[in-house]
């Protein structure tokens, strides 16, 4: 088969891939450029299907499970506002469950009470629970009167 048809069937696989995000396409697209490689040397029709098959066996059972294992992997350092979440803040206005003011690593964040009930007073530690907008959602460190 001639090299240039490979290469068309490596980009339409590389389209597929594209728009499907699976994997699978991109490899086989891969191994159609190996494909396209052999048969632009000027190996046969069986050198080049021998080509495809291994490429693509290749991709699909060692580099595609590997490669996935990665993508599920949670990133190892959070950034932005979600770095914050699980950080201990003082309070430097009262928090209630619709407002106040505390410091997170020396900068100032509106906050509210996870628990609408309390009111946690000035130079109480809190821990932030989650980040709502502009918002830290904070927990009491310690029990309240």
């Amino acid at each position: 088969m001639p090299w240039y048809v490979w290469l068309l069937a490596a980009v339409g696989l590389g389209v597929a891939e594209f728009f499907t995000l699976t994997l699978v396409f991109g490899l086989l697209a891969g191994a159609a450029l190996v494909a396209a490689v052999v048969a632009g040397v000027g190996i046969g029709i069986l050198g080049q299907l021998v080509a495809v098959a291994g490429a693509a066996a290749a991709g699909l059972i060692v580099i595609r499970p590997v490669a996935l294992r990665h993508l599920a992997q949670s990133p190892l350092f959070r950034e932005g506002s979600d770095a914050l979440i699980g950080k201990r803040a003082e309070v430097m206005q009262e928090v209630s469950a619709t407002r106040g003011l505390i410091k997170i690593s020396g900068e100032e964040w509106s906050a509210r009470a996870l628990d609408e009930s309390h009111v946690i007073p000035v130079g109480a530690l809190v821990d932030v629970m989650e980040i709502e907008g502009a918002t830290a959602v904070v927990y009491p460190r310690e029990l309240l009167p």
